[in-house]
């Protein structure tokens, strides 16, 4: 199954900003975190097509995921 994963933030830096990936059938999130060196303490928001879910999902064709670090600032 193919899906498009975002990162936004932090989560770019030396990695990309938009990629597709093809993935086994039944992957979970965590599948997509784990590649990614990111744990899943790390993910502030995580989306799969606009809804907040857990790295536990399981994943479809077509998903696009959509993952956001905390923020700071001052």
């Amino acid at each position: 199954m193919r899906v498009t994963v975002k990162l936004f933030a932090t989560f770019r830096d030396g990695r990309f900003k938009v990629e597709e990936w093809d993935l086994p059938e039944e992957s979970r999130l965590m599948d997509v975190l784990q590649p990614l060196n990111i744990k899943p303490k790390e993910v502030a928001i995580c989306l799969v097509n606009g809804r907040n879910v857990n790295e536990q999902h399981v994943l479809k064709d077509g998903d696009t995921i959509a993952l956001f670090p905390p923020v700071g600032g001052g």
